[in-house]
């Protein structure tokens, strides 16, 4: 039996990305998930019309009261305050930071600051970082690299201390998403999916929840992650084209 999974990040009144999302998944594979909220949103497919932060100390308290947990999932985090809250009372187990910087629409979830002390004081207590291309863009920006300079900002995400970065392909091209994941002194591992035409917000939320799922039920890194890429091409694969 796994233990319960914390998931921690903003709540998206849409329930398609977010805490609510992440409860969903967790629930679909038999796993107990428990939640602390750092902003409540309202949103939908198309924007975000307003965000309530909550307070770090809110935050601490929600992680606190947890109690024991088998994994951990970060999304939102929205402030520098409530990064360095999340890092100073993070549970010991395996962590998976989904980078949220921005909305589906485009809409700024964290700023400057708030990546600065994400990179600072959460990658190092990070066992896997799940970066799409436009996050990992803006964190080699952050850098000072350029934009497509992938690689190398994944090395330097990897000195910082954070323990594997898994690259998303879905904002590639081609017949196929491509999936990758780096580790420190172990060759690249690719995760592979047909393309399909479909849209879906919140698939990093999918993504990076299940691998935390699977975690927690003891899972080494790899198995979660294919686990978790199944998981979201069949979501993908069960909705209609735009």
């Amino acid at each position: 039996m796994s233990a319960p999974v914390l998931m921690i990040g903003g709540l998206d009144s849409s329930g398609g990305a977010g805490v609510l999302r992440d409860c969903a998944v967790a629930n679909a594979f038999g796993v107990t998930a428990r939640v602390a909220v750092t902003a409540v949103t309202a949103q939908s497919d198309h924007a975000v019309s307003a965000v309530h932060l909550v307070s770090p100390d809110t935050v601490r308290a929600q992680i606190a009261i947890a109690g024991q947990v088998g994994a951990v999932k970060i999304g939102m985090l929205g402030t520098a305050g409530t990064v360095r809250a999340v890092a100073d009372t993070l549970p010991p187990a395996p962590c998976v930071l989904d980078p949220v910087l921005m909305s589906s629409s485009g809409h700024m979830l964290l700023d400057e600051a708030g990546t600065e002390a994400l990179l600072d004081c959460l990658l190092p207590k990070t066992d896997l970082l799940t970066p799409n291309l436009p996050e990992l863009s803006a964190l080699a920006r952050h850098f000072g690299l350029a934009p497509k300079e992938h690689e190398a900002c994944v090395a330097r995400l990897l000195q910082r201390g954070c323990g594997a970065v898994l690259v998303k392909g879905g904002h590639a091209g081609g017949t196929e998403s491509v999936d990758r994941l780096y580790r420190p002194g172990l060759p690249v591992v690719p995760f592979t999916a047909p393309r399909t035409n479909s849209t879906l917000r919140g698939t990093g939320c999918r993504l990076a929840s299940a691998i935390a799922a699977h975690l927690s039920k003891g899972a080494r890194l790899v198995s979660a992650i294919e686990t978790g890429k199944a998981h979201v091409h069949e979501a993908l694969s069960s909705t209609s084209p735009p």
